[in-house]
């Protein structure tokens, strides 16, 4: 699982009051001729919170990796859209056989890549051979690859991929930068010095700095391409995000972290505030395998004592949209489930006493670092006293919550999941939440086994409806996102259905 705490209110005030006077001594400047960048025409400057360690994203697992390199530099068979519709990228077009197994994909023509070796159907054989070999550190490698039992390449453009059990989301998994595909004369040092076929090469990587992509020449599609020049620059700091955009010193900024600053840039007349959705769902994790948790009975009474739009207007600046299942309003096929376990402090009262449950009932309440999960854990803590379940908060870090409630060893805890259909975590009873049901299961097998539009959609609704209705998690809110940019620089990701962005549709107005 991958775990992020981006978008965020800043969790450094301090550093915020000691910044804001910079803030003010730039905003001057920002607003004399040339300051902003209203004179570039084919370059951009952009900002994001974290640096990536490194650039292979089929090796390590960052999502600063991707919000990099993913359809910048390096390209998979499938193309995720911002809105989370799949389109084909070097795959042209493909067919699904009736059981679901095989994909016979046909790919473009006459894609090169940024070194001038030819891209061709064993490119994809060995990309995809390399992360499911054994020590592969691919994130994808048990949940993708492994599942990989046959590739075939009858001919330089097809490529026939069967599984040992069908995937519904195998598509939407080759969009995944983790199914990024690599030639092997350049795949060893992917992570210093990425060659891909996508519209940008990197030219420099100014470490602890800023990284500099220029245009890839050799694009199949150059025209397409209106920049130039983008260079990325790494600030972890929300004050300071803010200082340099009001300075004009970056012309955007596709995950900015400052939420209390949206109101003075949303006033401001020289930018453009996008707010969009991520695929954080953000939720109470509950041990259900611990008593008396593993009654479902108290587990929605646990979600009818929490108030949702309390905890969005006090942990997240009254951003997030409420959920109710595991899956965000952004994903196709999602369904409002938010009525099935209503905000409802009575019922909770009559659902615990129905379970035999004696109040006061103590538990613990693990909080790690993001102020989502620290701030919205002191209001969940507070609405579940009013029923009679006393929540002790239990601070920790990162490090700690991986090696506790992770590991299961936990009463309540409040993560946010940013992987993308993730879902099929409910199928796994040694999964941190313990969550264990046959009807479950069947649901997800028929939901992998069919390649039925129609009957996906219906499945997938299902699937949500089940987890709401056996309340394995409390479910709170999309975790959100905020595009900040100058208002003349167009085509900056505000949606995350997986952490990317992509630079070729950058323009300036």
């Amino acid at each position: 699982m991958t775990t992020t705490h981006l978008p965020t209110p800043n969790t450094r005030r301090t550093a915020l009051r000691s910044a804001v006077a910079i803030a003010i001594g730039l905003a001057w400047l920002a607003a004399l001729p040339g300051a902003q960048a209203q004179t570039r025409k084919d370059t951009a400057i952009l900002a994001m919170i974290l640096e990536p360690t490194g650039l292979d994203p089929t090796m390590a697992s960052a999502a600063a990796i991707g919000e990099v390199v993913h359809y910048n530099i390096l390209e998979g068979l499938t193309k995720i859209n911002m809105d989370g519709s799949i389109v084909p990228l070097l795959a042209e077009s493909w067919s699904i056989d009736p059981d679901g197994k095989s994909y016979t994909f046909k790919l473009r023509k006459d894609v090169k890549f940024s070194d001038g070796e030819t891209f061709d159907a064993s490119d994809v054989k060995f990309s995809f051979e390399r992360a499911k070999a054994e020590g592969s550190t691919n994130k994808a490698k048990k949940a993708v690859f492994d599942n990989i039992s046959r590739i075939d390449t009858p001919d330089p453009l097809t490529v026939i991929v069967v599984l040992t059990q069908p995937d519904g989301n195998f598509l939407f998994r080759m969009g995944e930068n983790t199914a990024v595909i690599l030639d092997p004369k350049s795949a060893a040092t992917t992570s210093t010095r990425p060659i891909g076929t996508g519209p940008f090469k990197l030219d420099s990587w100014a470490k602890g700095s800023s990284m500099t992509l220029v245009k890839n020449e050799g694009f199949r599609n150059p025209a397409a391409v209106k920049m130039k020049k983008v260079t990325v620059r790494f600030i972890s700091e929300p004050a300071a995000q803010v200082a340099a955009l009001l300075a004009g010193d970056i012309d955007g900024m596709p995950r900015f972290g400052s939420v209390q600053s949206l109101k003075q840039f949303q006033s401001d007349a020289r930018f453009a505030v996008v707010a969009g959705g991520t695929e954080g769902k953000t939720i109470v994790s509950i041990n259900n395998k611990k008593k008396p948790f593993d009654d479902v009975r108290v587990r929605r009474a646990l979600a009818m004592a929490i108030d949702r739009k309390a905890v969005i207007d006090g942990s997240s600046e009254g951003y997030g949209k409420p959920i109710g299942s595991h899956m965000v309003p952004s994903d196709a096929g999602y369904v409002d489930l938010t009525a099935t376990n209503p905000f409802n402090p009575e019922k909770a009262k009559a659902l615990l006493k129905e379970a035999g449950v004696t109040t006061p009932l103590n538990v613990t309440l693990t909080l790690p670092p993001p102020e989502y999960a620290r701030k919205g854990g002191e209001i969940v803590a507070a609405q579940l006293a009013k029923v009679g379940v006393i929540a002790k908060i239990e601070n920790v870090e990162w490090a700690q919550w991986l090696s506790g409630p992770f590991k299961g060893n936990f009463d309540l805890t409040i993560i946010s999941h940013v992987e993308p259909l993730d879902f099929d975590r409910y199928a796994d009873p040694k999964y941190y939440w313990g969550y264990d049901s046959k009807a479950y299961n069947e649901l997800l097998a028929k939901y992998n086994g069919s390649a039925d539009a129609k009957t996906r959609t219906k499945l997938l609704g299902d699937i949500q409806r089940q987890l709401a209705t056996d309340a394995v998690n409390v479910y709170l809110y999309q975790l959100p996102q905020f595009a900040v940019s100058n208002k003349k620089l167009k085509g900056l990701w505000s949606s995350s259905p997986i952490f990317a962005n992509d630079f070729a549709a950058l323009a300036w107005q």
